[in-house]
C-alpha cells in the first residue's frame, strides 16, 4: 500500500460519481495537494468540465464533493471543493498510516513493473585507458550507475557496459611515451599507474608535440599499428591500456560502480561489424557517395540542418562515427554478435565482469537490449544524434537508441587551489591534456580523511577499523549525491568542501538523518510490534512522514520514465527534511503510552527502510553512526 493506491481510489471514486451524475467521460489529474491548507490530493476535473456542462468549475467541483461524501472513497476521510475550482481530498489516516508502515516493510517495496523485463542496455564510464579518472569522469559513472539501479528497480533486465577505446589517439600518446619519449612503464614507488600515465607521460608528450615534429609522425605509425593489432607495438599497447583499465576500475569499483561487460574498441574493428553496418547503411541508402565539392569521393551522411557528416574520407579511412554505428548496431542486436566472453573479474558485489573476445574457445553470452541507453556528455551531441537516427533506420522503432547526455563538471575557485591554480576567484574547466584537474582519488581520499576526522571527534568509542569504514561511506555518499542532485543539462561546480556538509542539500545531510533513526531503535531495545494499533499518530509531523514513505514507488516510476536520477536524489532529501522535522517536534522513546511509543518506533522503522532502499539506488550507503 503506498500513496499510489490513494491516488488510484480517488480517480475511481470520482470516475464513478461522474458517471452517476451523468458527466462526460474525460480524462482528468489527480495529484499531490500543492499546500497543506487543500488537503493530500487534489483533482482538476472541475475545470475539464467546465466548457462542456457550461457550469463555473467551483460548482462542478461542490457538486462532485457532496456526491463523493455520500458515496465515500477508501482511504479517504474528507472531500471538498476549493473555491480556485479544485476538488481536494483529505486522507484517511486511521486507515493509511498501517498500510503504508507495513508496505514499506516488504523487500522489493517501491518496485515498479514498468519494464516488464524487457532488455536494457545502459553504457556508461568509457574512459579512454591512458589516465586516471577525475570528478568530471565521476559524473558519468554515477549517472550511469545509478539510472542502471533505478532501472532494474522498474523491472528492466539491464545489462550495464563500459567501452574500452584502447586503439585511439589517446592511447597513442602514451605508447609515443613510454616507447620513443624516454619514459619508463615502471611508475615511481606509491603513485598508481593510470596516475602516472596521465599526469606525467600524456600532459609532458603532447606538449612535445608542440616542438617536435618527430614525435607527431610517430604517434601516426603507432595509431595505425594499434588499429592493425598484429605488431610488437600494438601488443604493447594492449598490455599498458588494461594497466590503465585495471586502476580505473579500482576507482570505479570505490565509487559503488559496476559494470557486466568490457567491450573493447579495437575488437570491433577487427570483427568485421563495420563493413557489415556499412553495407547496410549503403543499401538503406542512409550514406551516399559525394561526386563533387569539399566531400568528393567521401561516403557522407547528409544533414538537413548541418554540414554533412563525413563517414568514409575520400583515402578509405573511416571517421570517428563510423567506428560507433557498428557497436551501437550490435548494442541493439540489429547485427549478429561476433564476440564470445572471457571472464575478467569479480566485482565486489559479487556481480561478475566479463570482456569481449575473438577467441572462439570463450563462452557465448548476450548482453544486448531491445533498448539503448548511452550516457556521454553533451559536446557529443551531434554526434550521437547521427546515431540515434541511424539506429532508427536500422531498427524501425525512434526511441530505440538514447543519448542521455549532460553538462561538464567545473572546479569551484577553492577547490582549484588545492592544484595550486589561482583562477581568480572563477570556477575553472578541466582539462586532461593540460593537467588541470582534480582525480576522483583525490577527490575520495581528502573526502575521507576530513570525515574520519570528524566521526572519530563525535564518536571516540569506535574503532579504527569502523571510522575508516563509515568515513569511506560519507566521502562517497557526499560525492554521488552532488553529482545526482543536479539536473543533468546544468554544469556542477564541484567544491570539496561544500559537498561534507551536514546542512542543506547534501549526501552526509541525508545519512545523517539515517543514524539518527538508527540510533532511536536501537536506544529502544527491541523491535517495534507492526501488527498491533497504529493509528494513534496523527500530528501533521507523523502524517507528512507518513505521506513521503508512501511516495516512493511513485518516483522511482518517474525516475524511470524520465530517465531522471535526480528524482531520486530529491525524494531521499525530502524523505531526510520530513524525517528531522519529526525528530524535532515528536517524542518517540518518551511518548505518552507504550502503544504510542510503539507506533512512532515503527514509523522511525519504516523511514529508516525506506531511506536505505532510496539510497540504494543513488549507490551511497547508510552508515548506522556518523
Amino acid at each position: 500500500m503506498t500513496m499510489r493506491i490513494l491516488f488510484d481510489e480517488i480517480r475511481l471514486g470520482v470516475k464513478q460519481t461522474c458517471t452517476h451524475l451523468g458527466y462526460p467521460e474525460i480524462e482528468f489529474d489527480v495529484s499531490e495537494a500543492s499546500r497543506p491548507e487543500f488537503g493530500d490530493v487534489s483533482c482538476n476535473i472541475g475545470f475539464l468540465l467546465a466548457k462542456e456542462l457550461k457550469k463555473r468549475p467551483f460548482d462542478i467541483a461542490q457538486t462532485l464533493a457532496e456526491e463523493c461524501e455520500k458515496n465515500s472513497i477508501p482511504y479517504v476521510s474528507e472531500v471538498s471543493a476549493h473555491n480556485s475550482g479544485y476538488l481536494n481530498f483529505v486522507a484517511n489516516y486511521s486507515m493509511l498510516i498501517p498500510k503504508v508502515i507495513k508496505s514499506s516493510l516488504h523487500v522489493d517495496y517501491g518496485k515498479v513493473d514498468l519494464g516488464k523485463n524487457s532488455k536494457m542496455v545502459v553504457e556508461h564510464t568509457s574512459v579512454n585507458p591512458n589516465k586516471a579518472l577525475h570528478v568530471g569522469h565521476v559524473r558519468n559513472i554515477i549517472i550511469g550507475d545509478t539510472i542502471a539501479r533505478i532501472l532494474h528497480k522498474a523491472s528492466y533486465d539491464v545489462s550495464v557496459l563500459n567501452y574500452v577505446d584502447d586503439s585511439g589517439l589517446q592511447v597513442a600518446d602514451i605508447i609515443v611515451g613510454f616507447k620513443y619519449g624516454g619514459y619508463s612503464d615502471k611508475p615511481p614507488e606509491g603513485q598508481k599507474f593510470d596516475h602516472y600515465c596521465g599526469d606525467i607521460v600524456y600532459v609532458s608528450i603532447t606538449e612535445r608535440y608542440e616542438t617536435d615534429k618527430h614525435l607527431v609522425e610517430l604517434r601516426s605509425d603507432v595509431l595505425k599499428e594499434l588499429e592493425e593489432g598484429t605488431s610488437e607495438i600494438a601488443k604493447f599497447g594492449d598490455d599498458i591500456t588494461r594497466r590503465v583499465l585495471d586502476e580505473q576500475l579500482k576507482t570505479c569499483w570505490r565509487l559503488g560502480a559496476t559494470y557486466d561487460c568490457l567491450n573493447f574498441e579495437s575488437q570491433i574493428i577487427r570483427s568485421n561489424l563495420w563493413s557489415i553496418a556499412f553495407e547496410k547503411m549503403k543499401s538503406m541508402e542512409i550514406t551516399t557517395l559525394e561526386q563533387e565539392g569539399k566531400n568528393t569521393g567521401c561516403w557522407v551522411i547528409k544533414a538537413e540542418s548541418e554540414e554533412d557528416k563525413v563517414l568514409v574520407r575520400s583515402n578509405g579511412i573511416a571517421t570517428y562515427v563510423a567506428k560507433d554505428i557498428p557497436y551501437a548496431a550490435w548494442k541493439l542486436g540489429i547485427l549478429d554478435d561476433p564476440f564470445y566472453y572471457k571472464h575478467y573479474a569479480v566485482q565486489k558485489t559479487g556481480r561478475v565482469l566479463w570482456q569481449t573476445s575473438l577467441d572462439d574457445k570463450e563462452t557465448k553470452l548476450n548482453f544486448r537490449g531491445d533498448a539503448v541507453i548511452t550516457v556521454i556528455d553533451s559536446r557529443q551531441s551531434r554526434l550521437q544524434k547521427i546515431i540515434t537516427k541511424i539506429m532508427s533506420d536500422f531498427k524501425s522503432r525512434p526511441d530505440s537508441y538514447i543519448h542521455l547526455g549532460y553538462e561538464s563538471v567545473t572546479l569551484s575557485p577553492d577547490t582549484a587551489k588545492t592544484l595550486d591554480l589561482d583562477t581568480g576567484g572563477k570556477s575553472v574547466q578541466m582539462s586532461g591534456r593540460k593537467g588541470i584537474y582534480v582525480s576522483a582519488d583525490y577527490v575520495l581520499d581528502v573526502l575521507s580523511s576530513r570525515t574520519f576526522e570528524e566521526t572519530k571527534r563525535r564518536n571516540p568509542e569506535l574503532d579504527e577499523i569502523t571510522l575508516v569504514k563509515i568515513s569511506e561511506q560519507v566521502a562517497i555518499g557526499a560525492l554521488r549525491y552532488t553529482m545526482i542532485k543536479q539536473d543533468l543539462d546544468k554544469i556542477i561546480t564541484f567544491d570539496l568542501t561544500e559537498s561534507l556538509s551536514l546542512e542543506g542539500d547534501t549526501g552526509p545531510y541525508i545519512q545523517y538523518a539515517y543514524a539518527r533513526a538508527m540510533r532511536i531503535v536501537e536506544k529502544a531495545g527491541r523491535d517495534p510490534m507492526f501488527e498491533v494499533n497504529l493509528d494513534e499518530m496523527q500530528t501533521i509531523y507523523e502524517t507528512d512522514l507518513v505521506k513521503v514513505i508512501g511516495k516512493f514507488d511513485l518516483q522511482v516510476e518517474d525516475a524511470a520514465k524520465n530517465l531522471s536520477p535526480k528524482v531520486i536524489a530529491k525524494y531521499c532529501y525530502q524523505l531526510a527534511v520530513s524525517f528531522n522535522t519529526f525528530y524535532e517536534h515528536v517524542k518517540v522513546l518518551a511518548a505518552e503510552s507504550e502503544s504510542l511509543i510503539n507506533a512512532r518506533l515503527c514509523l522511525v522503522y519504516s523511514f529508516k527502510e525506506t531511506l536505505g532502499k532510496a539510497l540504494e539506488l543513488l549507490g551511497i550507503d547508510a552508515p548506522s553512526r556518523m
